[in-house]
């Protein structure tokens, strides 16, 4: 069975975007972030995003220079959508427009697949989470907190989670990731 892993950057009061800092990552892009992005990227795995994240990515990585966008686009991506229509201009990506709830566990029975990850995709996350379809969560948090700035508040729709830690790393000194199993022990 694949495995499906949710990403998700935070400030440390769990918001996920804007506030007070625009900037990528808002401003904490250091080394050992950009290191520990291209090791992800260095892994075999699948991209899995709702149709607006694909609108927003597929147009960064073509305009921009960064040096993981050639690794974004050689990996596999599945984004889920009813209004997209091929072609698409981000290589290797196949539409669905099945309903999440019917795709995902077809996806994650295929016992040959490469491992899945969500990429974005706040409302996709949300629905994967609530159909129990999560195996495992990671959360870089970020130090700052938004308070009444913030936008995006990750965890606020999800469902009640048992999360199991199965790891803690600091990447700097500055950010933290917390790796959890969802679910009981």
């Amino acid at each position: 069975m694949r495995e499906l892993m949710v990403d998700m950057f935070s400030t440390l009061d769990g918001y996920g975007g804007g506030g007070p800092r625009s900037a990528p990552y808002w401003g904490y892009g250091t080394p050992g972030l950009f290191e520990w992005l291209h090791a992800q990227l260095a892994e075999e795995h699948v991209m899995l995003m709702g149709a607006t994240t694909y609108r927003q990515m597929s147009e960064i990585v073509t305009k921009g220079d960064d040096p993981t966008f050639s690794r974004m686009a050689e990996l596999p991506k599945i984004v889920f959508s009813k209004t997209l229509q091929p072609p698409l201009t981000w290589a290797n990506t196949t539409i669905i427009d099945e309903p999440v709830e019917t795709a995902v566990p077809a996806l994650k029975a295929e016992a040959d697949g490469l491992p899945m990850r969500t990429i974005g995709s706040q409302s996709l996350v949300r629905s994967l989470f609530r159909l129990g379809l999560v195996d495992r969560l990671r959360v870089m948090v970020f130090p700052m907190i938004h308070g009444a700035a913030g936008e995006e508040l990750l965890f606020a729709e999800l469902p009640v989670l048992d999360l199991n830690l199965t790891g803690s790393t600091a990447i700097d000194d500055r950010l933290v990731l917390l790796d959890y199993r969802v679910g009981g022990d």
